[in-house]
C-alpha cells in the first residue's frame, strides 16, 4: 500500500548539484517523516538526513552544509538538494518513510548517484 518512488538520480561531475525527489503515496504524508538513506557498493545503508512532520530536519556529518531536505506536503513529496558532490556521495539512494520514532521504515526501490569526473 506505501509507495515510495525515487527520481533525479545520474552521473554528475565532483562539485557538481543534483536533485532528488520522491514521490509518497498510501500514506498520510504529513503525518510521517520522511527520509533520504544511501548505500554504496560493499558498505552498510546509512542515514543522510530526515525531515520530521514539522519540518526539523537532521544530518549526517558528512552531508551537512552540502545537502537540505525538504518536504512538500501538498505534491506529497521529499526532495534532497545535493550540492558540492563528492566521489564518495556515489551510491544508491533510498527514500524512507515512518509514522514515529518507534516506527518502522518503508522504502523506495532508490535511485543511483555517481559522482565521477
Amino acid at each position: 500500500q506505501v509507495q515510495l518512488v525515487e527520481s533525479g538520480g545520474g552521473l554528475v561531475q565532483p562539485g557538481g548539484s543534483l536533485r532528488l525527489s520522491c514521490a509518497a503515496s498510501g500514506i498520510i504524508f504529513s503525518a510521517y517523516t520522511m527520509g533520504w538513506y544511501r548505500q554504496a557498493p560493499g558498505k552498510q545503508r546509512e542515514l543522510v538526513a530526515t525531515i520530521t512532520s514539522t519540518s526539523f530536519a537532521n544530518y549526517a556529518d558528512s552531508v551537512k552544509g552540502r545537502f537540505t531536505i525538504s518536504r512538500d506536503n501538498v505534491k506529497n513529496t521529499v526532495y534532497l538538494q545535493m550540492n558540492s558532490l563528492k566521489p564518495e556521495d556515489t551510491a544508491v539512494y533510498y527514500c524512507s518513510a515512518r509514522r514515529g520514532i518507534m516506527a518502522s521504515n518503508s522504502w523506495g526501490q532508490g535511485t543511483q548517484v555517481t559522482v565521477s569526473s
